[in-house]
């Protein structure tokens, strides 16, 4: 089934020194296109669905590049519109082995969260959707984007549209402004259908602690909280994942619903991590993907963390595979070289 799905959100330019390099250990970037929401569109978009980005970026030839990648994969960016501002930015320095990854945001003033995201004629781009998605990312840029946020997913459940929400909870981009992020971020939690958030998403919010011995036990005391707190939430869901090194991780996946079900996937080792970075909204893409096209709830965050487990694979922000190269991962088909 191909779906319709509008995703809310800044996009951004990336970059990061070639291999594991220290930032400017030598005189060379990376460029990468990229951002919470637009990489869910981007995904959707090579599972065959109708994927559209909604924001605000600079009118210059940085904005206009943006603009021209998610063309490239099959997004529409008719409604990414174009405004005086700077372009937002952040830098990454990959790690390795033992040494973490580190993001230095450049976002401040950006010409979206100046807007908050722009003005934007929400009935009518809502008409004919299955999915508003957004992202945590977006309210911590500010009060504007905030305001924005809350008003796009009113609007989605005004119009009948079923609303995903990715906590992406981001304590640097909320100390920058000062944001109230507990009370903004309930407010916004309020209006989401189904929710990618672990633990301590819930944790931020209502003020609790949730100190359970397993991660899954963790997790299924905070969609209980979750469920109780937000009468719209109908499914949560989650990865969760064990860092043996920098490089080789452990990842599954969970997922609870409102009538006490729970899920969890097998686990997967991960090891020679080429980019972590968007491995969550990858995921977050193949579980709607799933609800999309009628999968089990179980078979959704399966197929979800298939998608999650390929994108680690890729370099940059967006995941590129297509629903036949999730399925052959899940299958277990082998590594040999396709001919």
């Amino acid at each position: 089934m191909r779906g319709k799905v509008v995703c809310f959100g800044e996009l951004l330019l990336r970059f990061a020194p070639p291999g594991r390099q220290l930032l400017l250990q030598s005189p060379q970037l990376e460029v990468h296109v990229g951002g919470a929401e637009a990489n869910v569109a981007v995904s959707l978009a090579r599972f065959g669905h109708d994927a559209r980005v909604v924001g605000v970026v600079p009118d210059n030839s940085l904005g206009e590049a943006a603009r021209g990648e998610l063309r490239r994969y099959g997004v529409d960016a008719r409604a990414v519109q174009a405004v005086d501002g700077r372009m937002g930015l952040y830098f990454l320095t990959p790690g390795a082995i033992q040494r973490p990854s580190e993001v230095l945001y450049d976002r401040a003033d950006s010409a979206f969260a100046r807007a908050g995201g722009g003005q934007h004629d929400w009935p009518a781009l809502l008409q004919g959707v299955d999915w508003l998605h957004v992202s945590g990312v977006t309210p911590a840029l500010g009060q504007a984007a905030a305001d924005g946020t809350l008003a796009a997913m009113r609007a989605a459940r005004a119009a009948g549209v079923r609303v995903s929400f990715d906590g992406n909870f981001r304590p640097k981009l909320w100390e920058a402004w000062h944001g109230d992020a507990p009370g903004i971020l309930r407010g916004i939690m309020a209006e989401a259908d189904v929710m990618f958030a672990s633990h301590r998403d819930i944790e931020v919010v209502l003020g609790r602690s949730f100190s359970q011995a397993t991660a899954q036990e963790r997790f299924a005391a905070g969609a209980a909280a979750a469920f109780e707190a937000f009468p719209h939430l109908q499914q949560m869901a989650a990865t969760i994942r064990v860092q043996r090194n920098v490089d080789h991780h452990a990842l599954s996946a969970i997922t609870a619903l409102r009538s006490g079900q729970l899920h969890t996937t097998p686990t997967y080792e991960v090891a020679s991590i080429v980019d972590r970075i968007g491995t969550g909204d990858a995921f977050a893409a193949g579980v709607l993907h799933g609800e999309i096209a009628g999968m089990s709830t179980a078979d959704g965050l399966h197929f979800g963390l298939g998608a999650a487990c390929l994108k680690h694979s890729l370099p940059g922000d967006f995941n590129l595979v297509s629903v036949g190269d999730v399925m052959a991962f899940l299958s277990e088909g082998g590594f040999d070289v396709k001919r």
